[in-house]
């Protein structure tokens, strides 16, 4: 029988460290829309190393937009991720889909955009959009705040002609002048400006409208694994900590991050990103999504895009935000004393 000398006790030791360790590696499924302003902590935590540190293994799929993207948690592709605040919404209603945390506040991001050649006389009279072709991405965050510009001007949706494509469609359509006006969201809005010399005619924030981007998750999966949608949401946020603190090396991952989803933008406008967009840290999504004097800050914004969807009939009814919209998972992170270090720290 052979002698276990100290040498060998330290490999058999390490040997089982190590399948413990592989053993909690769990794996998550994100999906998200690539090359997005609110998309970036996703590569940034997977370049720093930040799932693994959490146990994670976060595997990932993208989509072009909203739409699709919460059509395919039924078939149970994901787990967890990003989107924006009207696919949320639709997909609570269709897909049991919950809102456990914000993005960012994208109202800058979501413009109305018109060509060269005829922004500055929209601009002058808006009322000359009436009769006009606007191509935009239904059931989208860039139609919800086309929506508020138009009442904004005290025009209707049935004054104009809403034709609906993707945004690579629509900035393709623009270039080529077969559209002069188009709603789009960042960054799309720069490449239309830098690339055409498109102007916004008018943003969802020029409206007074807030459009927040969402963080969800497939009900099922959060009773199944309520721990690791608290550690999801720990990584997104310790993410938005560190580009914060790190703006010039989180812009250099933002030019690589985009550039893999096709897009190539200044950095004078990646940083606008930054300026223009709010972002929520564990403390302000407790403050936000706070039901203290029973309706919160994110209940409300959500509840007026329920209502938009509603009336434009994308929805029959609006779902109660109270049966889809939960700060549960984000008061997990701030009860567990590792994760909240994890979640704020900037390191």
């Amino acid at each position: 029988m052979m002698k276990a000398t100290p040498k060998l006790l330290c490999a058999i030791a390490i040997a089982a460290l190590a399948t413990f360790a592989h053993a909690q590696v769990t794996e998550i499924k994100v999906s998200y829309q690539p090359a997005l302003y609110w998309a970036l902590p996703f590569y940034v935590a997977d370049q720093q190393g930040w799932w693994a540190e959490l146990g994670l293994k976060a595997t990932f799929s993208t989509f072009p937009a909203g739409v699709p993207q919460i059509a395919a948690s039924a078939s149970k592709s994901w787990d967890v991720g990003g989107t924006g605040s009207v696919p949320a919404v639709l997909g609570a209603a269709r897909f049991n889909l919950l809102t456990i945390g914000l993005t960012n506040d994208e109202s800058a991001g979501n413009a109305l955009v018109a060509t060269a050649a005829k922004a500055d006389g929209f601009i002058k009279n808006p009322q000359s959009i009436k009769a006009q072709t606007i191509v935009l991405t239904a059931n989208s965050t860039g139609d919800y705040a086309v929506q508020s510009c138009l009442a904004k001007w005290g025009l209707k949706k049935a004054d104009v002609t809403i034709k609906s494509m993707g945004q690579a469609e629509i900035i393709s359509a623009m270039s080529s002048n077969n559209a002069d006006l188009g709603g789009l969201w960042a960054p799309n809005i720069y490449t239309m400006e830098e690339k055409a010399g498109a102007k916004v005619i008018c943003s969802g924030k020029e409206t007074g409208t807030v459009i927040p981007g969402a963080l969800v998750v497939r009900a099922d999966y959060a009773k199944e694994h309520p721990q690791d949608v608290a550690k999801f949401l720990a990584v997104y946020l310790r993410a938005w900590k560190w580009m914060n603190a790190h703006r010039s090396e989180a812009i250099a991952m933002m030019k690589k991050f985009y550039e893999l989803g096709g897009v190539t933008i200044s950095e004078a406008s990646m940083r606008k990103e930054f300026d223009t967009r709010p972002t929520f840290d564990l403390a302000g999504h407790l403050k936000i999504m706070d039901r203290a004097t029973g309706t919160s800050d994110v209940d409300k914004w959500l509840t007026q895009i329920g209502e938009f969807m509603k009336s434009s009939g994308s929805i029959a009814e609006a779902p109660a935000t109270s049966a889809y919209i939960t700060d549960e998972y984000m008061r997990m992170v701030d009860r567990d004393p590792k994760l909240k270090a994890f979640a704020n720290s900037i390191n």
